[in-house]
């Protein structure tokens, strides 16, 4: 299996308190505010049988609810013949950082993580992790969107 290596920042981190449409009880929850440093070659992946990368930046966390949580927060598809160098800069998530209650504020140990989907013309299709990872830590007091 071909391996590769990831380097993962994050720049602003916030938590709100924020109301989840999405959900019938209209019930708060907390939502993560981040902006990612995310750096990564992932050019040699490609060879005759890939057709393309389905790449993916999870935040995986402990809550006293549920001992696992992992959260898409952006994806990418690279096809071959494209440029498959990564390179942001306090990048915001793709997808809203949703927690199904209040275990995002003042929790620890959050860590971030990128996978890779190789994609063949033939075949089964390959997961590969990352080799590099990054943990921080949210504030324990919420802040707002607003002005």
């Amino acid at each position: 299996k071909p391996s590769y290596s990831a380097k993962l920042s994050v720049g602003r981190v916030a938590v709100d308190s924020a109301n989840d449409y999405s959900q019938s009880t209209n019930a708060n929850n907390d939502l993560g505010l981040i902006t990612v440093d995310l750096e990564s070659s992932l050019d040699h992946l490609f060879n005759w049988n890939v057709k393309q990368l389905f790449v993916y930046l999870t935040a995986e966390y402990q809550t006293p609810e549920n001992r696992v949580n992992e959260v898409v927060l952006w994806d990418k598809i690279i096809q071959r013949g494209s440029k498959a160098n990564l390179m942001y800069r306090n990048m915001n998530s793709k997808y809203y950082f949703w927690d199904d209650g209040h275990g995002l504020r003042g929790n620890p140990n959050v860590t971030l993580k990128l996978y890779v989907n190789t994609i063949p013309n033939v075949g089964l299709l390959s997961f590969l992790t990352t080799t590099g990872s990054f943990t921080f830590s949210f504030p324990s007091t919420y802040t707002s969107r607003r002005g």
